[in-house]
């Protein structure tokens, strides 16, 4: 019996390869692999709906299904960071922790993206930074971002602009035409078509004034993790609509075969570690020490508080008009994993 083909687009994931590369097979389907930087990714599936099965950002899919856009989801999850510890501020804002970002210019690359949602949540709920008392600029413009696909306007009440075209994030930070923003994305070997920080970099900048908002990195997200038991999810998988009504059993398949290809990821993990990295051993088993033998959990079941939050957070920031319920997001046969 033939397998089914679909078109996959995903970003480069050591979780992920084992599929792409064929060392784990789904069940009874061929996938045809397409790597592709998440915010194209994105971009292009929320536009176009070119691919059966993409990765996909959390808020967005979130927006885009309140909006009645067809697509359902997967509880497998990529891609997890501490995003509000990915903020560079400049020193000359008089920003000297997280709580003094009050009043100040904040960048992101789009307001409605998951990394913005989650920074913007921690905040708030966190460091008493009120999303009504922050200065928003958002570096994509409606033609490259999500929101373009979604029919994203600004909620009612917050100070919104977008960043001129010529300038970027990072060529804004360094030039304290911003106070704090995300700008490691201009220093990434990589660029898109989405994000113009990977574009206009501004490398040639004072780069000593800017800083990061939390300079101990680990005892941040130590903290975090001991509080909530969850590192923040950025992205998940979503099926194309049509292709799950006729492939209903494709959604169990998928998973089944996410998780075998995370378990050879983290299987071959420890042998993987550059010998340059002289304490990569030490490193790895300290952060498995903080977040367990298993960092990045699929399934709904384990990650209900994480879920929960984030579907707050859409509402809470005006980014969906109602709670969403989680059967009304994921593939039934997922529910119960």
């Amino acid at each position: 019996m033939s397998k089914l083909k679909l078109g996959f687009i995903t970003g480069k994931n050591e979780r992920v390869e084992p599929i792409l590369d064929g060392r784990v097979e789904v069940e009874g389907v061929e996938l045809i692999g397409t790597h592709s930087d998440p915010s194209e990714t994105f971009w292009r599936q929320l536009n176009f709906e070119e691919f059966e099965v993409a990765e996909m950002s959390l808020s967005s899919y979130l927006i885009a299904k309140a909006h009645g856009m067809d697509m359902v989801a997967i509880p497998v999850f990529p891609s997890r960071r501490f995003m509000h510890m990915e903020l560079f501020y400049h020193v000359d804002s008089g920003i000297k922790d997280a709580r003094d970002v009050v009043g100040k210019r904040l960048g992101v690359g789009e307001y409605q993206q998951t990394a913005a949602l989650w920074m913007r949540g921690i905040l708030e709920h966190e460091f008493g930074v009120s999303q009504y008392k922050v200065h928003w600029y958002m570096e994509r413009s409606e033609a490259f971002s999500h929101g373009g696909a979604t029919g994203f306007t600004p909620p009612e009440g917050i100070s919104f602009q977008r960043i001129p075209e010529d300038k970027s994030l990072a060529s804004m930070l360094v030039n304290n035409e911003l106070d704090v923003a995300p700008t490691l994305r201009a220093f990434s070997r990589e660029s898109n078509i989405i994000d113009r920080s990977t574009q206009i970099r501004a490398r040639g900048g004072d780069w000593s004034k800017v800083k990061p908002l939390f300079p101990d990195r680990i005892a941040e997200g130590t903290r975090f993790f001991k509080k909530f038991g969850y590192i923040p999810a950025n992205h998940a998988y979503v099926i194309r609509g049509d292709i799950y009504r006729k492939y209903p059993w494709l959604a169990f398949n998928l998973y089944k075969a996410f998780v075998a290809a995370k378990e050879v990821a983290q299987d071959e993990l420890a042998s993987s570690i550059p010998s340059g990295l002289i304490f990569g051993r030490e490193y790895l088993a300290q952060t498995l020490g903080i977040f367990g033998a298993d960092p990045f959990p699929y399934g709904v079941k384990a990650n209900l508080p994480m879920l929960n939050t984030i579907i707050d957070f859409s509402h809470e920031q005006g980014l969906t008009k109602e709670k969403q319920k989680l059967e009304d997001l994921f593939a039934p046969s997922t529910l119960e994993l």
